[in-house]
């Protein structure tokens, strides 16, 4: 072997440098056509689907869950531009590897006549500051940006630089998405797991697609595993079964983030879910975002809240309960806590409803706040010390010198109705009485 050997290895073959890469990156689609799902913006006819076959994409913004097809789209449309592709991660990235790449990206515009696509990756990442470091090079056009995340950029990005961008919303994969996927990995025989000669039972098929939850990196990071780890039969197949799928990916991937849109977009549908009676949805609502590690303090909270909105008298009961979920969840801890939750929950969610005391408390306080300005009735006033010199108590009738513990006077100049009670649950039995103490009133 001679020394040029030694030390000037050849380079590597990319075809083997390849097939080191996993499952997911080299069954990255090749065309358009491979792309599983994002019919909405990638769909015959659609404006991302018209810019890409143009080749005048201009600086865009892919946002959306994992595995949905934002980084395989940007790297797509990188291969067939003939712009010079730069990638950044914003993890790693500071304001000085940005301003050198956007440095490069001018130098190379005005000497070469060539334009950068900038491909960031997490962009959710960077502070204000790296992104405003962005902007002119953005608004002048030295470089395409493509920023990719799975946060909701309005959050995130800021609104100068969120104008520059169009924003295109990725959708978890559906079933038949992920099917698609899998029917073409193993077909390829190149990039895919075809030359393994693989049977996936249905059963198996069926648990990949559940519980990869829309992620097709995860549904292909399954897959491979099971490929690499069953043994080869008699007849030189290897037969993916349940048991080995289940081995595979033994969890789903639960996709909520504590800091991000997914939960305030949980918890709004855990409300609503008990305001709209259905305990079953409030309950599985509940339990996703336990699973995901939301704090039960923050979900016992909204169900005190749920019952005093939403409840209220109707059954005055639920707000007793919620009340004592709250501090049972504060002596019991997890996983314990999550019991007198779900008991909590589903009380107010099968609980007759009313919103009429919340309609009332946010009636007064406009009233105080714009109403006419209205004083203290002196009978009203405390009696202890100003009795004799202000008046104050002076003609108070005391309500339980009278029959049924009730005397009509003035209890606020200019009165004006706040609460009106429903008819639902035990607020029936208060509209009543109202209506007579009313009636009785009148006469």
């Amino acid at each position: 072997m001679s020394s040029d050997e030694l030390f000037d290895p050849a380079l590597p073959d990319p075809a083997q440098a390849e097939s080191f890469l996993p499952l997911a990156a080299r069954l990255a689609p090749k065309r358009l056509e491979d792309f599983a799902g994002q019919e909405r913006i990638l769909g015959p006819g659609k404006m991302l689907r018209r810019l890409i076959e143009s080749g005048k994409l201009a600086s865009a913004l892919f946002f959306g869950p994992p595995g949905s097809g934002k980084t395989a789209l940007a790297r797509f449309i990188a291969e067939r531009s003939n712009a010079k592709v730069v990638e950044v991660n914003a993890v790693a990235a500071g304001v000085a590897d940005l301003k050198k790449a956007l440095e490069a990206a001018k130098f190379t515009l005005t000497h070469a006549g060539q334009k950068t696509l900038l491909l960031v990756d997490e962009i959710h990442h960077f502070n204000r500051t790296q992104q405003d470091v962005l902007l002119p090079s953005v608004e002048r056009g030295d470089v395409i940006l493509i920023g990719l995340t799975t946060e909701n950029p309005s959050f995130y990005v800021n609104a100068a630089l969120l104008s520059r961008f169009t924003a295109f919303e990725f959708d978890p994969l559906e079933t038949r998405h992920l099917d698609a996927i899998l029917d073409r990995a193993l077909a390829d025989r190149e990039s895919g797991v075809g030359e393994r000669q693989i049977d996936l039972s249905p059963d198996a098929r069926a648990h990949f697609t559940r519980m990869a939850g829309g992620d097709a990196r995860r549904l292909l990071n399954a897959l491979e595993l099971a490929a690499l780890t069953t043994p080869v039969s008699m007849d030189g197949r290897r037969s993916i079964t349940l048991a080995v799928a289940e081995e595979s990916i033994q969890r789903r991937a639960i996709r909520y983030d504590r800091k991000s849109d997914d939960h305030y977009d949980h918890i709004s549908a855990f409300i609503k879910s008990m305001r709209g009676s259905d305990p079953v949805a409030a309950v599985y609502w509940m339990a996703k975002m336990l699973s995901a590690g939301e704090d039960p303090r923050f979900i016992a909270r909204r169900i005190l809240i749920c019952a005093a909105e939403d409840v209220g008298n109707a059954d005055f009961r639920a707000l007793l309960v919620a009340q004592a979920a709250v501090q049972a969840v504060e002596f019991l801890g997890m996983p314990e806590g999550r019991i007198p939750l779900a008991q909590a929950a589903i009380y107010v969610a099968c609980a007759p409803k009313s919103n009429a005391a919340y309609l009332a408390v946010d009636k007064a306080i406009a009233e105080a706040q714009k109403g006419p300005a209205r004083e203290v009735p002196l009978h009203l006033r405390d009696a202890n010390l100003d009795a004799e010199s202000r008046g104050h108590g002076k003609g108070y009738l005391y309500p339980h010198d009278y029959p049924g513990h009730h005397v009509v006077q003035e209890y606020m100049p200019r009165p004006v109705r706040f609460y009106e009670p429903s008819g639902q649950g035990d607020e029936s039995r208060l509209r009543e009485r109202l209506q007579k103490l009313r009636e009785g009133g009148s006469k």
